[in-house]
């Protein structure tokens, strides 16, 4: 049921100032409780593997506390890493873990890379692109600062992500509790659009289990995964109306006396064109890559 003051179809669209002040908050309660994260990026790197890649540049899209870039960064020592990320307290709290005079933090937009055309030759991306409104534009942006047949590999959540907590809170109101994720041929159809080629993707299913749904909330909370949906309430929860899900997410107790969690991951990679098209008239200062 859509929200009683936002549209059906902009509900689920994202506010960007509150996605960006949700991970501001985080940047120092995010590694206590990123555990899902840490797991997911770990797979993703691991991917790594399977390709002979010598990037002279990497871009990390959404980097958070940087733990991908510190792999990235041992994996390829020579090459210039770049951890981009829309909080800068996210960036700081890289840069801060990170000191190595190859890694380069940058607070932008990942629709409005500030990279010059083909700066980099892998970008990679843990968990950032459910975040995004508009792939395509994203994917765009992607193709435009990657070096031709260039690799894209990234980890983002599927549709049965968190499935639990949204149909709990849909027999309470009528407001969005979170954001709707995107299918896995949907992200491969946005793939193509943008101009890249041989998109392969595949899913995982993780289930985290808490002895209290509250334990959910609280992590979702110091990671800075808040609701940015429309069509959220933009009042105060209250007492009441918390403990109706909590009574609705009773349905979901395992025999254990625990609550799952579920997170549905897609895992892609897809590759950039050989032969780009004319390079446009540069909009940003570029960042001199070695």
């Amino acid at each position: 049921m859509a929200s009683k003051t936002v549209p059906t179809e902009l509900a689920y669209y994202l506010d960007p100032f509150k996605t960006r002040s949700g991970f501001d908050r985080a940047a120092k309660t995010y590694d206590q409780a990123a555990f899902i994260q840490r797991e997911i990026g770990e797979r993703l790197v691991e991917r790594l593997d399977y390709v002979r890649l010598q990037p002279k540049c990497v871009l990390d899209l959404g980097c958070g506390t940087g733990a991908i870039s510190q792999h990235l960064i041992s994996r390829y020592p020579q090459a210039t890493v770049i951890g981009l990320d829309l909080a800068l307290g996210m960036v700081e709290a890289t840069k801060a873990r990170l000191n190595y005079p190859q890694f380069h933090g940058v607070c932008a937009d990942v629709q409005q890379l500030p990279l010059q055309e083909e700066a980099a030759d892998l970008l990679i991306s843990n968990l950032m692109l459910q975040w995004c409104n508009d792939l395509v534009a994203v994917f765009q942006e992607c193709v435009r600062v990657m070096r031709p047949a260039g690799l894209f590999s990234f980890a983002s959540f599927g549709p049965d992500t968190l499935y639990e907590l949204r149909n709990s809170w849909s027999q309470v109101d009528g407001y969005t509790h979170a954001s709707r994720f995107v299918d896995m041929h949907d992200v491969g159809d946005a793939l193509l659009q943008a101009g890249f080629r041989d998109p392969v993707m595949d899913r995982d299913v993780i289930t985290v289990t808490y002895p209290a749904v509250k334990g959910l909330l609280q992590d979702l909370k110091a990671i800075g995964a808040n609701n940015a949906t429309l069509g959220r309430n933009r009042g105060l929860t209250g007492k009441q109306r918390l403990q109706n899900f909590y009574q609705a997410y009773e349905h979901y107790r395992l025999p254990d006396e625990t609550y799952p969690a579920t997170y549905e991951v897609i895992f892609g990679h897809a590759w950039a064109p050989p032969i780009k098209p004319s390079a446009k008239p540069e909009r940003f200062i570029p960042i001199q890559v070695r």
